[in-house]
């Protein structure tokens, strides 16, 4: 069937109204970023972390001034390194949804620098924070996520695991267990691609590797709206190093997210959103 015109129109190719997410380490950061971009175009989103009060806050500053009349915000604690948590937060979502339309693996840690001295205990918490937690919560909420499919259309839902160019460039950075987890989250997305694809689940995986982006674990703070700021003088694209010359931007994320999630032909793609920083630290 063929729209005309209509079909190019952006409500069209980006529709999310009434759609249903779920973004872990939604509080803050990235999360915040990617809850924003759907709730204010008429998404019910669920952002989860661990610490309620933040979440709270974040709810109450930003779920106050939407800018869709169907957008939501609602605020659940989750531990994403427990699978009885996951297990808890997937009920509790049942009990109020029949489907999930997204799902964002976005909660992670950094973990310390110079790891690789300090012994392994830091690596054990960063690989179950930045992988583990990201498979147990893609595999809880696959029913939901498959029941999204729709009969004679090919609609699907869809995961969005939340990467890094950490885990693509050579330079450590004394990251060196951060840089692991994440190039062991792009691997983990193509297997959960191709597991995910077939007939009787159809949900799409794809991952998104983000720069340098101001959230909480790139500055270790945020103000009372839950946001963080990365400074940049006019000197930035010298010193770091970043054709852009400047630190990726909420929308910039919200872009990206909502390209992946709305693309119905997007599957097991990792989209690099780092205002060209590879290209000077491949």
């Amino acid at each position: 069937m063929s729209y005309g015109n209509a079909l190019f129109s952006l409500n069209h190719l980006f529709n999310v109204e009434g759609w249903v997410c779920v973004i872990t380490g939604g509080g803050t950061g990235i999360g915040l970023m990617i809850a924003q971009a759907f709730a204010n175009n008429g998404a019910k989103v669920y952002i989860t972390s661990r610490r309620t009060d933040v979440l709270t806050r974040a709810v109450k500053h930003w779920g106050s001034s939407l800018q869709h009349p169907r957008g939501q915000l609602v605020p659940l604690a989750c531990d994403i390194t427990s699978k009885d948590s996951i297990q808890q937060l997937v009920q509790e979502i049942e009990k109020h949804e029949d489907h999930v339309d997204l799902l964002v693996n976005n909660a992670g840690i950094v973990g310390e620098y110079n790891a690789l001295q300090r012994g392994h205990v830091w690596w054990e918490n960063v690989y179950r924070t930045n992988v583990i937690g990201y498979f147990f919560a893609a595999t809880a909420f696959l029913p939901l996520l498959h029941a999204a499919a729709r009969p004679h259309s090919s609609y699907t839902a869809s995961i969005i695991n939340i990467s890094s160019i950490a885990g693509i460039t050579r330079d450590a950075q004394y990251h060196y267990s951060y840089n692991a987890s994440k190039a062991a989250t792009i691997h983990l997305s193509t297997l959960l691609a191709q597991e995910f694809r077939k007939k009787d689940v159809q949900v799409r995986v794809n991952n998104i590797a983000p720069g340098p982006f101001p959230s909480e674990m790139a500055t270790g703070s945020f103000d009372e709206t839950k946001k963080s700021l990365i400074p940049a003088g006019d000197d930035y694209r010298e010193e770091k190093g970043i054709p852009a010359g400047r630190p990726g931007r909420d929308e910039d994320m919200a872009q990206a997210a909502l390209m992946l999630a709305c693309n119905q032909y997007a599957y097991n793609q990792t989209l690099v959103i780092d205002g060209g920083y590879l290209l000077e630290h491949p």
